[in-house]
């Protein structure tokens, strides 16, 4: 496509002036850091969380080449850790227009077990970290969206169908999607939107947590029509769409970056 003067400056400030919460960068291969460098990019300011102490040496730095205004710890399990996330974004912007949540736990254990022996309390950790944190996040990001917004999650394939492998995330992330839907009903009238995408497997660190990763990598090749894996930077340019003023009619929905994977029986 050829771009007239002017446009591809308009389309490189899509997102200017918009400011957002990326949750989920671990490292440069993280999809929270694709979705985050297409963002900064396109002109938005993004607040950058790290997990822990032991995280925060590889996510920092990550954070500065991303011009991060707020760079601050969040464990999502600790309650107060995101409140004060929240409270210092209220301080700095007193507004927020996008959150990319991009987060999912389960222990090893219960992961690579059969669902029917999945553990309470590892299903419980799942719930909480994948899936009920976005509710959270939702609720204290609301009040910061007087002018409407954008929430988007991250889901897998594994939620609609079964996967080998992906054991108990299924449900778990069947779930946030289900959540997701229900978040869009309630907040669509201040125009706060939902999304969820789900990208087909990418080679993350978390994503090398499911057993015979590669063999699923290799599946996925095999049988998306594009036959590739699709790149973090294409799970971020979904993102800044949705996030962009140019997706203000579209909430709720399900949306698959996966080079046609899912279309596949």
């Amino acid at each position: 496509m050829v771009y007239q003067e002017g446009q591809m400056e308009s389309i490189r400030n899509i997102l200017a002036g918009k400011k957002g919460l990326i949750v989920g960068i671990a490292n440069e291969n993280s999809i929270a850091y694709g979705c985050a460098s297409v963002l900064r990019q396109l002109g938005a300011e993004c607040a950058v969380t790290y997990l822990n102490a032991k995280a925060e040496k590889y996510v920092r730095p990550l954070a500065e080449a991303l011009q991060s205004p707020l760079v601050m710890p969040m464990d999502v399990e600790q309650p107060e850790q995101m409140r004060t996330v929240f409270e210092q974004i209220a301080k700095h912007w007193g507004t927020l227009d996008f959150i990319i949540h991009s987060i999912a736990y389960c222990p090893a254990e219960d992961l690579h077990g059969r669902v029917t022996d999945c553990s309470l309390a590892g299903f419980q950790q799942a719930m909480h970290v994948s899936c009920y944190s976005f509710i959270e996040m939702t609720r204290l990001a609301e009040p910061l969206m007087q002018n409407g917004g954008s929430l988007i999650t991250m889901s897998y394939y594994g939620a609609d169908k079964v996967v080998e492998n992906y054991n108990i995330m299924g449900p778990v992330k069947a779930a946030l999607e289900s959540v997701s839907r229900y978040l869009a009903n309630e907040l669509g009238p201040k125009r706060i939107r939902v999304h969820v995408v789900s990208p087909g497997p990418l080679k993350t660190r978390a994503a090398s947590g499911i057993a015979h990763f590669d063999q699923l990598i290799e599946d996925a090749i095999a049988r998306a029509p594009q036959n590739r894996l699709v790149d973090i930077e294409e799970v971020g340019a979904t993102c800044a769409f949705l996030i962009s003023n140019a997706a203000s009619g579209l909430t709720g929905q399900t949306i698959y970056v996966d080079g046609g994977y899912h279309i596949k029986a």
